[in-house]
């Protein structure tokens, strides 16, 4: 089998995934339509990232029990039938419904979806193992913009807003689980029984926790922006163009979802190819030190412009650092450790998802005209203390266990078994 139909295959997956950060296209109709708060229909988003990282951490440990093929595909089914939950919710204006479609049985579709094409791409590419899953990744930054520019516009044109995510869950759910076909380990791959104690000891380690934290930081504050810039910029807009056409500033805020999405997945190859050659803690350094000035002028900018080259910058870090972990991961700990410790490590994303939006969402719902300039406040202060927790993380001592040789046991090595 063509190792590179592996990689379409895993970033086609990613691609539709990915649609899970054109949340806020959304966001807008939502609370026209069902009569809901801000921070009523903010709470789909945060579930559905707080799930995926939870499930992630799940699908880490399930992948060499199940398989690939067999993850993605139940990952892709859960995630279309969130949306036809979602669909559902609308028709009968249940948020509990909501919520359970699209933020939890979605997000569960997210994190087993997300985790499979990267651990099963990596097996196929010992050589080029950056490049191909910088593409895999790649592939979830850019699902916004195919989402909000592209799908959601045809099918809202042609429908109502029910009847456009029950056209997006088949879509999702249909694509994703052609796509999941083709997602098998190469012939020669094993899978190797990770010892319960091994896992735990390092899931509690000191390392392990400062990482957790930065990575916290890093998305929770970008996050935040995920779910609301285009609220924010349309509010911004309005204020410094009141002539506007409330349609035109519609479409300009998706535009800035899907350019904001270029960015978030240009930045996944960015920083991890800097990461090789700066290592991966002055990398993680550099992308949280320079969003701090980023984050103080956006709290004082009334230039739309402005704010959408900030935001977009924003997302160049955000993606960032998806593109820098894993491999920050898998050097501090290992390949035997890394697919269960990466998959717990993105529980930090599920925290920043509960989190971010929600922090973001109250302020709009009772803040009004300030309500971003406190939101990028809190996200200065965010990747400031992620800047701060990064000069704790130290760099652990190469072992050959580390790098990869005469890394099993002679225990492990009895349990390990050919796929």
């Amino acid at each position: 089998m063509n190792r590179w139909l592996v990689v379409l295959a895993g970033t086609l997956l990613q691609v539709c995934l990915g649609s899970v950060y054109a949340w806020s296209y959304f966001q807008k109709p939502l609370v026209e339509n069902g009569g809901w708060r801000h921070t009523e229909v903010a709470w789909a988003f945060s579930l559905a990232i707080g799930c995926l990282g939870v499930a992630a951490a799940a699908g880490g440990m399930l992948l060499p029990k199940l398989g690939p093929r067999r993850l993605a595909m139940i990952g892709s089914l859960l995630y279309g039938a969130g949306y036809l939950l979602a669909a559902a919710a609308l028709r009968v204006r249940s948020l509990p419904l909501l919520w359970l479609g699209h933020g939890v049985v979605g997000g569960i579709g997210l994190g087993l979806g997300y985790v499979t094409p990267i651990a099963t791409v990596a097996k196929w590419f010992p050589d080029r193992k950056g490049l191909a899953t910088g593409m895999v990744v790649m592939g979830f930054g850019f699902g916004a913009l195919v989402m909000s520019k592209i799908i959601a516009p045809v099918l809202m044109a042609r429908g109502t807003l029910s009847e456009t995510f029950v056209g997006i869950g088949w879509m999702v759910g249909g694509i994703g689980l052609g796509a999941s076909v083709f997602l098998r380990n190469p012939p020669d791959a094993t899978v190797t029984v990770v010892e319960r104690e091994t896992a735990v000891s390092q899931l509690v380690s000191p390392q392990f926790l400062l990482l957790w934290l930065v990575f916290f930081c890093n998305i929770t504050a970008g996050i935040a922006i995920i779910g609301f810039q285009s609220p924010l910029f349309q509010d911004l807009w309005n204020k410094t163009h009141p002539q506007t056409a409330t349609a035109t500033v519609a479409a300009h805020g998706a535009t800035l979802i899907a350019v904001s999405s270029v960015f978030n997945g240009i930045g996944r190859l960015f920083w991890g190819g800097l990461s090789d050659r700066l290592g991966q803690r002055t990398t993680f350094r550099w992308l949280l030190g320079t969003q701090v000035v980023a984050f103080l002028v956006l709290m004082n900018t009334s230039n739309p412009w402005w704010f959408g080259a900030l935001v977009c910058y924003v997302l160049l870090c955000y993606g960032g650092g998806f593109g820098v972990m894993p491999s920050f991961v898998l050097n501090e700990f290992g390949p035997r450790l890394m697919p269960v410790l990466y998959g717990a490590i993105l529980t930090a994303w599920s925290a920043g998802g509960l989190l971010g939006p929600q922090v973001v969402a109250i302020l709009k719902d009772h803040q009004g005209a300030r309500a971003g300039a406190h939101a990028f406040a809190l996200g200065a202060g965010l990747v400031a203390g992620g800047f701060l927790v990064s000069l704790l993380v130290r760099p652990r001592a190469k072992t050959p266990q580390r790098d990869g040789r005469n890394f099993l046991s002679p225990r492990e090595q009895q349990r390990t078994v050919s796929t």
